[in-house]
């Protein structure tokens, strides 16, 4: 099944000449320059210049430490903006429709919803695995995306590599494979196999492992000319001056990093161990993420218990095949300590 591009990008998405800005125009800058052409505040203050509309010193870090070049690599004000551009690059409203499969990260529904985008959604199966005939079942030729959230949210679990494989190369269009999570997970990231996979895009975010939520940097991972039509659509200062520095900051200290994903991958350790000691938990979920998801009797009961006592968790029992469980982010070893201590003492 050959995958073309050209099949799948939204008509006018392949005529629109993208909006050029003063800094697309001219990037030669240096510090004696006098800038008069972007209708800038000219007294300096660290941010009375726009951001770099390309990113371009972040993308670097980036394409050093994950091995892919800046030409693959988008980055958007979240994830978020990086699902929402895939929608109205590649998704005809009221045409087309796109696959997921519950339970899930809940945007995909809610960007599908606001850009008027059937969605097809096969459920996960109790051990929240893909039902691989079930998904490539539930396929249209009007069906332009998969999304595959791996390590999943709520469940926790990363999808096997074999059946991954089958979705994307039994589908004719974009599969989306979020790793927000992949930092946490013994699986391999899936960008080891970008180039082999014309329709494969991969989303990361800096909001998980590297601490950084509060900044907003989603990272897509496509080819050359997925992003090129991405880069064609985008705001033209999506990604702020501030967001861009810290993101740099961090990137520069990936050492540090990498000491925090080992103590939270500890931390998670030691709270599956006492969670087995809590009377009303059935069931501890497997967990390729930096969260818990457990199933306990009455989660809404359990839920308010915490509050009460000052922690907050998240109740996932409305979420298809999470009825009765919580969703328990790893925190600080006092966090998780207070929160085992609390779960042990509420009846």
């Amino acid at each position: 099944m050959k995958f073309e591009l050209k099949n799948i990008v939204r008509e006018n998405i392949a005529k629109l000449k993208a909006y050029s800005s003063a800094r697309d125009e001219f990037e030669e800058a240096t510090a004696d320059m006098v800038f008069l052409d972007a209708n800038e505040n000219p007294f300096q203050n660290g941010v009375n210049r726009y951001p770099d509309p390309k990113q371009k010193s972040v993308k670097v870090l980036l394409s050093e430490l994950k091995g892919i070049p800046t030409s693959q690599i988008l980055l958007g004000n979240g994830s978020d903006e990086v699902l929402d551009l895939l929608f109205r690059a590649f998704c005809e409203p009221k045409e087309d429709n796109v696959v997921f499969l519950p339970p899930t990260y809940g945007m995909y529904g809610v960007l599908a919803e606001l850009n008027n985008i059937e969605t097809k959604e096969v459920l996960l199966t109790e051990a929240f695995d893909i039902r691989v005939d079930e998904t490539l079942q539930v396929i249209t030729d009007k069906s332009k995306i998969i999304f595959l959230c791996s390590p999943n949210n709520p469940s926790g679990n990363a999808f096997s590599e074999e059946k991954i494989k089958a979705i994307v190369e039994g589908f004719n269009g974009l599969v989306v494979i979020d790793e927000a999570y992949i930092d946490f997970s013994g699986q391999e990231s899936w960008l080891e196999k970008l180039n082999k996979y014309p329709n494969l895009i991969i989303t990361q975010t800096l909001s998980k492992a590297f601490g950084m939520a509060g900044i907003r940097l989603g990272i897509c991972y496509a080819s050359e000319e997925i992003i090129e039509v991405l880069n064609r659509i985008k705001p033209p200062y999506n990604v702020n001056e501030l967001t861009q520095q810290k993101a740099k900051e961090r990137l520069l200290k990936y050492n540090e990093v990498e000491k925090e994903i080992e103590t939270i991958l500890n931390q998670r350790n030691l709270l599956e161990v006492a969670l087995v000691e809590v009377s009303y938990v059935s069931k501890i979920y497997p967990s390729d993420a930096n969260f818990v998801l457990v199933k306990v009797d009455d989660a809404t009961k359990r839920y308010n218990q915490l509050i009460e006592k000052g922690i907050v968790i998240r109740n996932r029992t409305t979420q298809p095949l999470c009825e009765n469980t919580l969703r328990l982010t790893v925190g600080t070893a006092s966090e998780n300590k207070k929160l085992i201590e609390a779960l042990k003492i509420i009846e």
